[in-house]
Formats: C-alpha cells, sequence, structure tokens
C-alpha cells in the first residue's frame, strides 16, 4: 500500500499496476533497483478472489491512487488499458505515465469469438516451461519462474479467466488518443506474447510520450530491473 511520505521530497512517487497475476509479488528487484535512483513506489495489487473486468478494475485502482502525493502511474502488460483510461482522465495528483510491454488494443482481437471458451478453459494448462519460453525468454532463472508459478498460484482460476477474455476484448485507442500527460513507453524486443507492431501502435497513439526499446522478453521489469529502473527513474525526475 501506499505510504505517503516515503518517497524523496519532490520526486512523485511512482504506483505500479502490475501483470496478469496482478499479485504485487514479482516487483522487489524492479522497486528496490528505483529506490536506488531515488524513486519511491508501490504495486496495487488486485483481487485475487473477485472476477473483475477492466472497468470494475478501473473503479478499484482509482479509489487506491495517492490523493496528497504526485506521483506517476506504470501500467505493466495486462494493467496498461487500465493506466491509459486513468491518464485520459487523470487524478489531480498524477504527474504522468509509464507503460511497460502493454497495449492499447488487444493484441489478439482474431480470436475475440473464444471469449466465452476461456472461461471453460482449464487456465493452469500451459506448464511452466512454456510459460518460461513466452514470458521470460533467455533471461529465465529458477528463481523468476518460481516467483512466476507463486504468483500465478495465488489467484482463483475464475479470476484469471476473466482477466484473459477481458484483454482479447479490450480496445483503449480513444483513450490513448486523450492522454496529456507526459509518458513513457517501456518495449521489449524479445516479447514473445506481445508483437513489436502492436509496441509500435501504442507508441504512435500517445501525443506526449518517448519510447524505449530494450533487449529483454515480456516480463521486462522482472527480467531487465536494473535498466528498466534506470530509464524510469529518470523520468521521473524529468518531472520534478
Amino acid at each position: 500500500m501506499y505510504s505517503p511520505g516515503a518517497e524523496p521530497p519532490g520526486v512523485p512517487y511512482l504506483v505500479i499496476l502490475p501483470g496478469l497475476d496482478a499479485t504485487g509479488t514479482q516487483h522487489a528487484a524492479f522497486c528496490a533497483a528505483l529506490r536506488e535512483h531515488g524513486v519511491a513506489s508501490t504495486v496495487i495489487a488486485y483481487p485475487v478472489d473477485r472476477p473483475l473486468g477492466y472497468a470494475a478494475l478501473e473503479a478499484f485502482v482509482r479509489q487506491a491512487l495517492p490523493a496528497t502525493q504526485d506521483y506517476v502511474l506504470l501500467g505493466e502488460s495486462f494493467s496498461g488499458p487500465l493506466a491509459l483510461a486513468i491518464a485520459a482522465q487523470p487524478p489531480p495528483r498524477l504527474r504522468g505515465m509509464v507503460l511497460s510491454t502493454t497495449f492499447a488494443r488487444s493484441p489478439w482481437r482474431a480470436l475475440r469469438a473464444a471469449q466465452a471458451a476461456l472461461y471453460r478453459a482449464p487456465v493452469r494448462l500451459l506448464p511452466m516451461p512454456v510459460l518460461s519460453w513466452w514470458l521470460l525468454g533467455r533471461w529465465s532463472t529458477p528463481a523468476l519462474r518460481a516467483a512466476l508459478a507463486a504468483a500465478l498460484a495465488k489467484v482463483d482460476a475464475d479470476v484469471l479467466r476473466t482477466r484473459a477474455a477481458a484483454v482479447l476484448g479490450v480496445d483503449h485507442t480513444v483513450h490513448a488518443a486523450c492522454v496529456a500527460l507526459p509518458s513513457l513507453c517501456l518495449h521489449a524486443r524479445n516479447d514473445r506474447l506481445l508483437p513489436g507492431h502492436c509496441q509500435r501502435h501504442l507508441s504512435r497513439l500517445l501525443p506526449a510520450q518517448c519510447a524505449r526499446w530494450f533487449d529483454g522478453p515480456h516480463l521486462l521489469l522482472q527480467t531487465r530491473p536494473q535498466v528498466a529502473a534506470a530509464e524510469v527513474a529518470a523520468f521521473v525526475h524529468s518531472l520534478t
């Protein structure tokens, strides 16, 4: 949870909206690296036992955002559309937005007809070697695989299915065009989950943004915490 006063004076706080599991358990190294650069941070974890779509999650996140301190919002992967919706109608203390390996419009819209089938799918069908190849790539380590497995195990299957179905149908391109806040997009060259054209499409939509590409997989913040934190911290400090 957010603790007012945890951030250095004058430096906006970083509020992280996490990826699909949204437990907030996989960002310790990234948050530690941010502290080394003088940026305090927190992760807003989503409910693990309530299947909420994007609209309900937006309301949940808005209630959890800081009310008395300046902050920057980071939307990772699944949470990119949430960050876009919030930044399009920004709360008073929101100063900027970071998007990491994410999208404004579903990368898999052709599969939208499969949304209903997802509610009956065995959501933990993919074994860890496949998830590791898909999300971690050559940066996979035993510790990262264990953290990923533990995070997914915390979330009810219905919740994961609801979030996966929401991704198939989401289109927040209108929200992206309305974002006037300074924005930073972090893209991964080795992302096996998110096509490169989808990441470039996101960058083109935002009128006030800069984009940075890194060697890394979809879980960029987890596998390249130092380089990602350095870029994010520089952006946060530029807003002071």
